[in-house]
């Protein structure tokens, strides 16, 4: 589930951390976090389009709630049983007041992302996701009143040129699927702008996130998907000459759906903040590059352009944030230092005026 992919705002100060292993082990375990991460991640997609497509399995809240069940089971074996990561306590009535609406937006971001891949191309649906950071500084700003720098604004005008060109050559628009993934943007952006506040006090990893939030995403898209497509998929069981071979499909979608979000935790602490924001985009052109491949739909030259500015775009804006985080902490750090030394001055001419 892409949906925990985070900016790279809210995951900088883990990366910039830094370890205290040798250089070429860690360069090596941020080159395996990676790879694992992209494999992972094009695995989902290509499995999930195969789905649709290939197995004409149309029905994406069923898809989605398979993911969630398998993901719930996931997080429980990894915290409770192989104790890979330690269980991070939340208060009861927390869980109401800011796990449940989380998990609801969580949800509804997994639920359109698979509707999108159920109407339209990887390559377009990949492309129009890379419009979250554009949503989320306009949601900030619209809503939250923040104000940003000049540089931040000028770095969104290739994602949004891109996205337009992308958008009018793609061959094979589906308005359905087009709107499906402009909404997961919108959705995405607001679950990272809640996550601020909802979740402020609690650091959650990605583990202990889906820990928390996939059993209350199964629990609100059971009883939709049985209503609404609970007819369509015994149709499409009772036309099927072995269901063998389509189940193992769906359930390792699942699988892969929850191993993409422990790889996730696993390259936000093996990569600094800026191999995080570059990765991210040159995994989402190999996912492209590779759905391509697969399901051979028709890409035009100017869309392929739309797309590489748009991923420009993307790892341009996701610098000039890094930039601008790096010199606001420098500025702290040295007016903290500015103000230790002043103090012995300050101090001396209380006892002046003493004396």
């Amino acid at each position: 589930m892409d949906s925990t992919r985070r900016s790279t705002d809210g995951v900088e100060d883990n990366m910039e951390k830094g370890s205290s292993s040798p250089v070429g082990i860690t360069q090596f375990r941020g080159i395996v976090a990676i790879l694992q991460w992209w494999s992972f991640n094009v695995l989902v997609i290509i499995m999930n389009k195969w789905i649709f497509q290939k197995l004409n399995f149309k029905f994406p809240l069923t898809v989605s709630t398979v993911h969630f069940i398998c993901s719930t089971v996931g997080a429980y074996i990894a915290i409770k049983v192989l104790k890979v990561k330690p269980l991070i306590e939340v208060n009861p009535q927390d869980r109401l007041r800011r796990i449940l609406p989380m998990s609801i937006v969580f949800c509804v971001n997994i639920v359109l992302g698979n509707v999108s891949l159920r109407y339209i191309p990887i390559s377009f649906m990949q492309t129009i996701k890379s419009f979250t950071p554009a949503t989320t500084v306009a949601l900030q700003w619209l809503v939250w009143k923040k104000s940003f720098d000049r540089r931040v604004w000028l770095s969104l005008i290739p994602i949004v040129g891109g996205i337009v060109l992308t958008s009018v050559t793609e061959l094979s628009f589906n308005m359905a699927g087009f709107l499906a993934a402009f909404f997961g943007c919108i959705v995405t952006s607001t679950k990272t702008i809640l996550a601020e506040s909802l979740l402020h006090g609690y650091n959650f990893d990605s583990i202990n996130t889906v820990y928390y939030m996939a059993p209350h995403a199964t629990m609100i898209l059971a009883l939709p998907a049985l209503l609404l497509e609970g007819g369509g998929v015994l149709t499409w069981v009772g036309a099927q000459e072995s269901l063998l071979t389509p189940l193992f499909i769906i359930t390792l979608s699942g699988v892969s759906a929850f191993c993409l979000n422990f790889s996730i935790f696993y390259v936000i602490h093996a990569t600094t903040a800026v191999t995080f924001n570059v990765a991210g985009n040159m995994k989402v052109a190999v996912a492209i590059v590779i759905s391509w491949l697969i399901f051979k739909n028709p890409i035009s030259f100017m869309n392929a352009i739309g797309c590489t500015i748009t991923l420009v775009g993307c790892t341009f804006y996701g610098y000039v944030r890094h930039r601008m985080s790096k010199f606001a902490s420098m500025k702290a750090t040295s007016d903290a230092l500015e103000n230790v030394q002043l103090l012995p001055q300050v101090n001396e001419e209380k006892s002046n005026r003493l004396i």
